[in-house]
């Protein structure tokens, strides 16, 4: 006989990459990865709107409004990438006692 343990796999095609059987949240690395992406894409939108704005300096309104844009995009980028994803609330279940109850069975009682 073989030993316990080992990981469930799928039967497909012969993959042998694991089969995801819980709820669990993604690694702090994975999410981490994905928080640096979301700066990343922030701070590279605030070059084409300045750029944008130099553009449109004829319209001094619309140059003006581009570059408001551009101004706070670094603080967001920055909340952003550093705001973690809320936890899961987990239902806990908890030992609830009840009131104190007699018991429901006879007892003997002796008389002297």
């Amino acid at each position: 006989m073989g030993s316990g343990g080992g990981v469930v796999s799928s039967t497909r095609h012969g993959d042998d990459t694991p089969v995801l059987i819980t709820e669990a949240q993604p690694s702090y690395d994975d999410e981490q990865a994905q928080r640096r992406r979301k700066y990343a894409i922030m701070m590279s939108l605030r070059i084409p709107c300045l750029i944008a704005g130099a553009a449109c300096y004829q319209i001094w309104w619309l140059a003006l409004i581009i570059v408001a844009i551009s101004i706070p995009l670094p603080w967001m980028a920055v909340l952003i990438a550093n705001d973690r994803p809320p936890r899961k609330r987990e239902k806990v279940h908890r030992f609830r006692q009840r009131g104190r109850e007699l018991e429901s069975r006879e007892h003997r009682v002796i008389d002297s």
